[in-house]
């Protein structure tokens, strides 16, 4: 949008929390002063260089602290000649987290209304970031007629998943958090706003779209701008930066193409796969050297453990494979050398990866494209995005090793095509994820409104009773909810259509990249409980964040190396492959001939060995902890997630979902199931045998309890 002859606008930015300037943002510096304020101020001087642009307000808290800086406390400060951050009172003067401030913000939108009436002009637009800001802005868009529009930036709904995955208890979150005062602005925020800005299409449909008044078609996705001042092509100068001398501490032959990996050490991420995609490619290894950037580290043993647990992954990955002089993992680096690194990958005519899991959107992605680096991604949301966008690079299956090392040589072989992909990238990135070309689409999003050329379309919707999922479906994974192609796509349309009031949860026996591997092909989306290793990891959709929590619990007198010692004595027990065994599943074959179930289990419990045995699909064993099953899980998600056991369905197969099915829930046992492993459930009323297989079993349990119907579930007889 390039026109100036309509009046320029007057935008209204608010962002309530956090420590906001113009120079010298202290990002980092607390939970609150983080990336959101990076990209308000960001875009408020970028907002102010539009020609159509007249004026730009950003609105913030006031704070006068001893332990701050004097800037927090001036009235107003400016960005450019058209934007300026203005600062309202908002309740005490001294630098509060965010969650202390939900009383004072009756009070700051009054003091926003008075500024205005002194300054004599209404906003053509008021934009909010955040549910506090969201909140003031419904108040005053309300009072003054004006169009809202909102960037959430983060969702309690999503926040709150995280928070008990991490351990917190519900009551804590309550109290620390405000967690439900959060979640009823966010849905006022929706109700009210004209316009919700966002990254990408999955953070609409996945995020937003648990909440009540969801309304997609008020939805509209504008990438964030990249800082090209910072990402730049390569100069010619990188082969002498400090961080090409640093990496030739690692490779033997460091003039290769370097692939270049950077992330959290974090499961997600996937850097071990990564890894194992190279180790087991000599061709790939004689193309180029590996380069591993995962946060910065002192002593491992000092670490978080998830972080700890990744690192010693990553190392022993790389010993397995003897990949010495091939891999270069530095332990530190700054967050201004990120771009250094991208340049000297793209200088040796490397490729940047990102292999994750799950990928939201994928902000590493568009710096390397910048840079001038091809890029191998995961085919999961922003990335999905990003390359249809700017023909920069391919899409992998992460659980594939082979497809990754293939995809990677393929870019690195072909140079006439590595250099199409690299100039790709830099005008891609250019076009589309520049600070301008952010600027051009939110414009584009917000004149029409101001204009009224567009009208704002809302459907009629309401609040639920409750604030989260009051039902849940449970059921295993082989045998059960596949195995009928039709049931289950008619099974998955219901759930979808049932995903505001109703959790779907999967429990399996496997670990959690070949439980991925198998959802990816049945083309099962990842459900919002997936319990992996019978019982002995859970994770939450959308971003699969694992239960941490979960884990410390289960440790319980877990004694691994003196389970295996004993059942080495054992014959008739044959270890599985590694890649079947975990930190918490010992698992074997079994050879009925020789090795009895209950002798085993008679013979750990005379060795003070405390632990669940599990035996299923009439050959496997897995030894777990005492604390873990899949009904345990499945417990300990109901006490987190808030949804009632009488109204949990669980449907089951094998003597692996027999504590699932026991009890409270509404147990299902489909007719294609295990009835050796099984027979102990035959004369419990409560649990109900299906006369049809797979999903098509667990439809007909749905419709035996009336599941979905007017009544409660629990009220079902």
């Amino acid at each position: 949008m390039t026109s100036t002859t309509a009046t320029p606008l007057y935008i209204m930015m608010i962002s309530v929390h956090g420590l906001i300037r113009g120079t010298h943002l202290e990002l980092g510096r607390d939970a609150d002063t983080g990336g959101q304020i990076k990209y308000v101020v960001e875009l408020a001087r970028a907002l102010g260089e539009r020609a159509e642009v007249g004026k730009v307000d950003l609105l913030t808290r006031r704070v006068i602290d001893d332990q701050i800086s004097t800037d927090y406390a001036e009235l107003s400060e400016p960005l450019s000649t058209k934007a300026e951050i203005i600062r309202i009172e908002c309740g005490e003067q001294k630098y509060l987290r965010k969650e202390m401030l939900w009383d004072s913000l009756d009070s700051f939108a009054d003091n926003v209304l008075a500024y205005l009436k002194n300054q004599g002009r209404i906003p053509d637009i008021i934009h909010s970031h955040y549910a506090d800001a969201g909140y003031v802005g419904s108040r005053l868009a309300h009072q003054l007629g004006v169009p809202l529009i909102h960037t959430g930036h983060s969702l309690g709904r999503n926040k709150f998943s995280q928070l008990l995955a991490s351990g917190v208890k519900r009551n804590e979150i309550e109290t620390t958090y405000n967690i439900t005062r959060r979640i009823d602005a966010e849905e006022t925020t929706l109700g009210v706003a004209a316009r919700v800005i966002t990254s990408t299409q999955q953070e609409i449909e996945q995020q937003y779209g648990l909440y009540d008044f969801y309304q997609p078609e008020c939805m509209r996705v504008i990438p964030p701008g990249t800082d090209l001042v910072q990402f730049f092509p390569p100069v010619g100068n990188e082969k002498n930066s400090d961080i090409a001398n640093e990496l030739r501490r690692f490779l033997t032959q460091p003039d290769k193409p370097i692939i270049l990996a950077l992330s959290r050490p974090d499961p997600r991420k996937n850097i071990v796969a990564l890894i194992t995609a190279y180790g087991e490619s000599i061709e790939l290894q004689q193309v180029a050297n590996l380069v591993i950037i995962a946060g910065n580290r002192d002593d491992i043993q000092d670490m978080e453990n998830v972080s700890s647990t990744v690192l010693n992954e990553i190392l022993l990955t790389i010993d397995k494979y003897d990949l010495y002089g091939k891999v270069a993992y530095p332990k530190h680096h700054k967050a201004d050398q990120v771009a250094d690194y991208y340049r000297l990958a793209a200088t040796s005519h490397g490729v940047f990866i990102n292999p994750a899991l799950t990928e939201p959107f994928g902000l590493t992605l568009i710096e390397a494209a910048a840079c001038g680096l091809p890029i191998v991604a995961t085919e999961d949301g922003g990335p999905i995005e990003i390359i249809n966008n700017c023909k920069n690079g391919y899409l992998i299956n992460p659980l594939d090793k082979v497809n990754i090392a293939e995809t990677l040589l393929r870019t690195l072989t072909n140079k006439a095509k590595w250099k199409k992909l690299s100039n790709n990238g830099i005008q891609g990135v250019r076009r589309h994820y520049s600070w301008q070309a952010h600027v051009e689409a939110y414009l584009g999003v917000i004149r029409p409104l101001v204009e009224r050329t567009e009208p704002i379309v809302r459907t009629p919707l309401s609040r639920r009773n409750g604030l989260f999922r009051d039902r849940a479906i449970f059921t295993s994974l082989d045998l059960n909810l596949i195995g009928d192609r039709r049931a289950l796509t008619q099974f998955l349309q219901i759930m979808n259509s049932h995903h505001k009031s109703a959790i779907l949860g999967i429990a399996t026996g496997r670990r959690l990249r070949d439980a991925l591997s198998i959802l990816r092909e049945h083309a099962i989306p990842l459900p919002d409980v997936l319990i992996t290793g019978q019982g002995t990891k859970i994770h939450y959709a959308p971003n699969l964040t694992e239960d941490t929590a979960w884990s410390q619990h289960i440790d319980h007198l877990w004694n691994p190396h003196a389970i295996r010692t004993i059942l080495d004595e054992i014959e008739g027990l044959t270890l599985q492959p590694q890649v079947n065994q975990s930190r918490y599943q010992i698992s074997y074959i079994v050879d009925h001939s020789v090795a009895n179930i209950q002798d085993i289990r008679q013979t750990l419990l005379r060795n003070e060995q405390v632990v669940n045995t599990i035996f299923c699909f009439g050959q496997f064993l897995d030894v777990i902890p005492v604390r873990a099953s899949k009904g345990l899980a499945l417990r300990w998600c109901a006490e987190q997630l808030g949804f009632p056991l009488e109204n949990t369905l669980v449907a089951g197969v094998t003597g692996a979902d027999a504590d699932m099915l026991r009890g409270n829930t509404l147990g299902v046992v489909v007719d294609n199931h295990y009835l050796d492993e099984l027979s102990e459930l035959t004369n419990i009323d409560k649990i109900y045998f299906t006369q049809q297989s797979h999903a098509a079993g667990i439809l007909e349990a749905m419709q035996h309890y009336n599941f979905f119907g007017d009544q409660p579930v629990k009220d079902v007889q």
